[in-house]
């Protein structure tokens, strides 16, 4: 249902260099019926798609290591972080994109992926949306190294880690990624490994 309470005003682009800041103004009705105008900025860089690869036989997940420099220049020393296989769908159907993006960071091949659920990382301030998977992963599924595409920047590193110390990476901070962490405890609370 569509909010009748808020209405833009204007939209202004602050910049359109790697993904789309946008500065909006626009007027909301309050609780008490009186109107304020606001203005907030979002950033707007497409939606996504992610998953975690198990294994139920060794009790294994595959994640990714790899540097992400908003972590760096928040603290995190080394910029690096550890995560599950995600990205931005481009058009394309969010099961179609991860597993695409799954072949290319991980090496696995996998024909179907289960969604779990969709969620907003950080609706504050960012527009996208994540579309969670989780699949299936066996070693004769591996065809390639992985790592991601050296033309789109990637330099990925691919972790296979028993779901018991993955779950303990999270507890110690070496695991801080919010939508791994949320798969993690999702294939947990399933029983799935």
């Amino acid at each position: 249902m569509q909010n009748t309470t808020v209405k833009v005003e204007k939209t202004e682009i602050l910049s359109d260099n790697w993904y789309t800041l946008k500065k909006i103004t626009f007027t909301v009705q309050k609780k008490d019926g009186t109107t304020e105008t606001q203005s907030r900025e979002a950033y707007d860089r497409g939606n996504g798609a992610v998953i975690l690869l198990y294994n139920t036989n060794t009790k294994n997940v595959i994640l990714t290591r790899q540097f992400r420099m908003p972590t760096f220049i928040n603290g995190n020393a080394d910029g690096m972080m550890i995560e599950a296989c995600a990205g931005l769908l481009d058009d394309d159907h969010p099961e179609e994109c991860i597993i695409r993006e799954t072949e290319e960071e991980t090496g696995y091949r996998i024909t179907k992926a289960e969604k779990v659920f969709e969620a907003y990382m950080s609706p504050g301030s960012v527009t996208e949306i994540l579309h969670f998977f989780i699949a299936e992963y066996a070693e004769n599924m591996k065809i390639n190294e992985g790592g991601g595409l050296e033309d789109e920047g990637e330099d990925i590193e691919v972790l296979e880690i028993g779901i018991d110390k993955a779950l303990q990476m999270i507890e110690s901070g070496e695991i801080k990624d919010a939508k791994t962490i949320m798969l993690l405890q999702h294939v947990r609370l399933k029983n799935l490994v």
